[in-house]
């Protein structure tokens, strides 16, 4: 199993780079930020740095969207990076929650989404595309090569990673939940006539090692509201226990009455507290180190090629140095 890290992209710049280089001491082999550049400073940037300061680590957007940016620009991004440091990089896509809303839009549709993986992939790494109806091909790319992950959680969403994307990116460690996405995920990839093994699964959410399990679930219970942000979606769009979703998915969003972006994905984040406890476990890696591996065992087990750390809480530091000297060496092979 491989490891990353996911940061948000806080002023100043330097200190996410400084965690990045801290990280791939410690074995992580991909480096994630949130992508939303009203909330956060714009990741591009600062995926430049990293990279300049890293040596093998993969850095990418978790997520990006195909509006904030025009596809021809993500792919030049992407491209340009790749170029100056040897394909290091993967591009994380979906709808669009926070960079979206916070300005007033609504997340893309599937629809556009759906178009914009292939187009973003084929001139990253160098293929002519249909952008608008015009065929482009970016002329200075030579050996390119961008992997594609979608983050998805509905069943059309689900089926469109399976048909089209390098990899689904799961944004929590239920392994029930996990267990029904992958299958998901799968079965579109199988009916599409792809080899589900070709399909890159990856498990994000926050990690917080240590015994004082109250201390830790008020510190990851933001996360419980950013997922809730894509179930009250799923609601909106398939109603209460419709068999679409499962209900372990949708309850706990009944107590839910508004969501502020000015607090995204933050701890301290008032609009939680609709999150019970036992979502935070269930969503969560929490407890000490033994509790983080019986999790992470189980996830490999469902197929789950990558967990990608959420460190957005007040012990980021150590989280990152317990995993690299106690977990990730459990994984090795």
């Amino acid at each position: 199993m491989d490891f990353g890290v996911v940061l948000q992209a806080d002023p100043p710049g330097s200190a996410v780079v400084s965690l990045m280089r801290r990280a791939e001491r410690n074995g992580f082999r991909y480096g994630w930020t949130f992508d939303s550049t009203v909330l956060w400073q714009e990741p591009f940037v600062i995926y430049s740095r990293v990279l300049e300061h890293t040596e093998r680590l993969i850095v990418g957007p978790m997520v990006t969207n195909p509006y904030t940016r025009t596809v021809e620009v993500t792919a030049s991004a992407f491209a340009t990076l790749n170029e100056m440091y040897g394909n290091r990089t993967v591009c994380g896509i979906g709808r669009g929650d926070s960079a979206m809303r916070v300005v007033g839009r609504s997340p893309n549709t599937l629809a556009r989404l759906g178009e914009s993986i292939g187009v973003i992939r084929d001139l990253a790494e160098g293929r002519a595309a249909e952008v608008g109806g015009h065929r482009v091909q970016i002329p200075w790319i030579k050996g390119g090569k961008l992997p594609v992950w979608m983050a998805a959680y509905g069943p059309k969403a689900l089926a469109m990673a399976g048909r089209l994307a390098d990899g689904f990116i799961l944004q929590l460690a239920d392994p029930f939940l996990t267990e029904w996405m992958i299958k998901a995920v799968r079965k579109a990839a199988v009916d599409a006539g792809r080899d589900p093994a070709e399909v890159t699964i990856c498990v994000a959410a926050p990690a917080y090692v240590g015994d004082d399990l109250a201390h830790a679930r008020e510190q990851c219970r933001w996360f419980g509201g950013m997922v809730g942000n894509h179930v009250a979606d799923l609601v909106a769009r398939y109603g209460e226990h419709s068999g679409m979703v499962p209900d372990e998915l949708t309850d706990y969003i009944t107590a839910r009455k508004g969501y502020d972006y000015a607090h995204h994905g933050r701890a301290d984040n008032p609009d939680t507290a609709f999150v019970p406890d036992a979502i935070v476990d269930r969503f969560c890696l929490l407890g000490p180190p033994a509790a983080h591996l019986d999790r992470l065992r189980q996830l490999q087990a469902l197929g789950v090629d990558q967990f990608a750390l959420y460190a957005m809480h007040d012990a980021r530091e150590s989280v990152i140095d317990t995993y690299g000297a106690e977990i990730l060496p459990a994984f090795a092979d």
